[in-house]
């Protein structure tokens, strides 16, 4: 009897692992109706380079001078920098970069890679690399919201490359995507849940419209041809993947504990009418930073570049002397 009872509870064991191995597969994963290769959104100034086996979407002017380097938020891409390129070419030369899942910079599924180029680790190396790629020693660094946590992350990492630090409104959260313990981390990675992943990520059609609104706060600037260009990233094949990969990419320790470590002075900038991080957030980690000059821009969102860019650029320039 008691070997019988082994018998039933090896089979009930070997069918539940066949379960959880191929019931996932079974699930239909359609994919989206109407989505197009990024190169069909490709303007004439466009310019790609390959960083780190990625083939990364990029766009620069100016020269001489200073070299500003421009981290769009999360959602954003070049785009979220064209109120400002030109006046930051007047003072040198300047380049606006999609990190990998946004824009039109390639979007590596993990049966192309050999490292996953999501995740904020990945993406030090592609800006670090980026800088040796066009023989930059050191850069001004801004960054705006996800794009200001990248830049927090990479001044740590290699402070001698950073020339200033300008953080707008920076997300210091430790992450692109939801908190979610690191030990994890490897189931989602299977080829499982990898198969059923789109289907996780796909509510941000209906959530990126109104994070695009929520980043302005006088709504008759936001025109619709704005949030056009920046739900376009929503028409581009793969994005629902390339967003599963961001979201449960390699974890990086919160940054918000390692402020008082910078060693490189910093201009934060806040927007006094931010939805997204609120200006009483802003001021309270830049009381974490050794070296640090906070300054606000009156009746202004999460994206100052785009929504006040006049008042941004007066603030940017007044800090570096120019």
């Amino acid at each position: 009897m008691h070997r019988n009872w082994k018998k039933i509870f090896s089979l009930v064991f070997i069918f539940l692992c066949l379960v959880v191995t191929f019931a996932p597969f079974a699930y239909p994963v359609k994919e989206l109706n109407g989505l197009v290769d990024a190169k069909t959104f490709v303007e004439s100034d466009s310019k790609f380079i390959e960083i780190n086996g990625v083939n990364i979407h990029y766009k620069e002017a100016g020269s001489g001078g200073r070299t500003f380097i421009l981290l769009h938020p999360f959602g954003g891409s070049t785009y979220s920098w064209r109120e400002v390129m030109d006046v930051f070419s007047q003072h040198g030369r300047v380049i606006a970069y999609d990190r990998p899942a946004f824009g039109l910079t390639e979007r590596p599924m993990p049966e192309d890679w050999q490292e996953n180029p999501y995740g904020i680790k990945a993406n030090i190396e592609i800006l670090r690399a980026l800088l040796d790629e066009f023989n930059i020693e050191k850069a001004v660094i801004v960054g705006n919201s996800a794009g200001g946590g990248l830049a927090v992350a990479f001044a740590l990492e290699y402070p001698e490359r950073i020339d200033e630090l300008i953080l707008v409104a920076p997300g210091v959260g430790g992450g692109y995507g939801p908190k979610f313990p690191s030990w994890a981390l490897p189931l989602m990675w299977t080829p499982q849940m990898r198969h059923l992943g789109p289907l996780m990520v796909r509510d941000y059609q209906e959530s990126l419209p109104r994070t695009v609104e929520r980043e302005w706060y006088d709504q008759s600037k936001l025109t619709d041809e704005i949030r056009e260009k920046h739900l376009q990233l929503l028409k581009i094949q793969n994005w629902d993947r390339a967003f599963y990969e961001l979201t449960f990419a390699p974890a990086y320790p919160e940054l918000r504990p390692l402020l008082p470590t910078l060693t490189v002075p910093a201009l934060v900038i806040s927007g006094t009418e931010d939805r997204l991080v609120r200006s009483w957030y802003v001021e309270a980690i830049s009381l974490e930073m050794p070296e640090v000059t906070l300054e606000y821009i009156p009746q202004c969102g999460h994206v100052p570049m785009e929504e006040c860019p006049a008042e941004f650029m007066e603030v940017v320039l007044k800090y570096l002397g120019l």
